[in-house]
C-alpha cells in the first residue's frame, strides 16, 4: 500500500508538469489583459509599463521558468485585478464550493443507492419504470433550466428560500462556513438540489446495474437459505458488494461538481471557485486561471488516490492483488 501510494504521488508531480506547461501556454496565448487593465485613453508608453510590471513583456519561456520557480516556492502569482495572490483568492471561495459539492453528493448518493436497489430487484414494477424515467430526466435536463425553474418556483413564485446569494456565515478558525445558520441551508438547498438531480440519476443508474448482477450470484442465494432475514441480506450482503460501483461513480462525480460546478454557481451567484472562474476568464485575470486548473489537476489526482485506498478497505482482493 506504501509503494502504490509513493507511485501515484510521483506520478502527480509528471502529471502536475505536463498540466502546468499545457495551461500555461494555453491561456498565456489568449488575448490581452492589457487591453482590461488600461485605460482606453492610455498611450502605448503606458500599457507597455503595465505589461512591463506584470512581466508579459517577456518571452512566453522566460514566463514559464518565472512561473514554474514561484510556484515550487507556493506563489502562483498575483490577481492582475486585485493585486492578491492568487491561490489566496482561490482558497477563499474553495469552503463555498465545498459545502455546495458535499451537500449534493450526499443527497445524490442517499437518495440514488435505495432507489437504485429499488430498481434492481422489481425491475418490471411500476415504481421502479417510475424511478428509472426520473433518472432519464435527471439525465437530460440541463443545470442552468433546472436551475431557473427552481428559482421560479420557489423563489420567485412561493418565496421560500433565496434565489442567489450563500447566506450568511459562521467563522470557524480561517473557514467561513454556511451550514451552520439557518438562511445559509436555504441558500445552500436550491444549488444543491440543482446538482444532486443529475448526480442522483447516475448513481440510481450504477445501483441498479450493480444490484441486477449481483442478485443471481451464490452469496445471495446462500444467504436466503440461511433464513437471514431480507433487510439483512440487502444491508449487509448485497450492499457490500455492489459498494465499488458506486464509491467509483460518487468519486469521479464529486470531482467533477467540485471542479464544473461553473454554471451552477453561476446562475445562483453562488460566490465558489467556479463563479470566480468564469470572472477570472472574462476579465483576462491570468494567475487565477493557471492556478485555479493546476489546483483542480491536483485535487482530482488526490481524489483518485483517495478512491483507490477506499477500494482496499471494501474488498480484500484488491490488497492481494497489490501484494502479488
Amino acid at each position: 500500500m506504501l509503494a502504490t501510494i509513493i507511485r501515484r504521488l510521483l506520478q502527480t508531480v509528471v502529471v502536475m508538469l505536463v498540466m502546468s506547461a499545457l495551461v500555461f501556454v494555453g491561456i498565456y496565448l489568449v488575448g490581452d489583459p492589457i487591453s482590461m487593465l488600461a485605460s482606453p485613453e492610455a498611450t502605448e508608453a503606458q500599457r507597455d509599463a503595465i505589461r512591463a510590471s506584470l512581466g508579459l513583456d517577456l518571452p512566453l519561456w522566460r514566463q514559464y521558468l518565472v512561473f514554474m520557480g514561484q510556484a515550487v516556492q507556493g506563489d502562483f502569482g498575483n490577481s492582475f485585478l486585485t493585486g492578491e495572490p492568487a491561490m489566496r483568492l482561490i482558497l477563499q471561495r474553495a469552503p463555498a464550493t465545498l459545502e455546495l459539492a458535499i451537500t449534493a453528493m450526499l443527497l445524490s448518493v442517499l437518495i440514488g443507492v435505495p432507489l437504485g436497489i429499488r430498481a434492481g430487484l422489481k425491475p418490471q414494477a411500476v415504481s421502479s419504470r417510475a424511478i428509472m424515467t426520473g433518472s432519464v430526466l435527471g439525465f437530460s435536463l440541463p443545470n442552468f433550466w433546472v436551475g431557473l425553474m427552481l428559482i421560479m418556483v420557489f423563489a420567485v413564485t412561493l418565496g421560500w428560500v433565496p434565489a442567489s446569494g450563500r447566506g450568511q456565515t459562521v467563522a470557524i478558525g480561517s473557514l467561513n462556513l454556511s451550514i451552520f445558520t439557518v438562511s445559509g441551508w436555504l441558500s445552500l438547498a436550491l444549488p444543491a438540489i440543482t446538482i444532486a438531480m443529475a448526480k442522483c440519476a447516475t448513481i440510481i443508474r450504477v445501483t441498479r446495474a450493480a444490484t441486477r448482477e449481483s442478485l443471481p450470484m451464490d452469496y445471495i442465494k446462500f444467504a436466503r437459505a440461511k433464513g437471514l432475514s431480507e433487510r439483512r441480506v440487502l444491508g449487509v450482503h448485497l450492499l457490500k458488494n455492489i459498494l465499488i460501483p458506486i464509491v467509483t461513480v460518487a468519486g469521479l462525480e464529486f470531482g467533477q461538481v467540485v471542479a464544473f460546478a461553473v454554471v451552477t454557481e453561476t446562475v445562483f451567484s453562488w460566490p465558489g471557485m467556479g463563479k470566480l472562474l468564469i470572472d477570472s476568464i472574462i476579465n483576462l485575470d491570468r494567475p487565477v486561471v493557471v492556478a485555479y486548473l493546476l489546483l483542480i489537476v491536483f485535487f482530482l489526482v488526490m481524489l483518485n488516490l483517495v478512491v483507490d485506498i477506499i477500494y482496499t478497505v471494501l474488498d480484500p482482493r484488491v490488497r492481494l492483488e497489490g501484494r502479488r
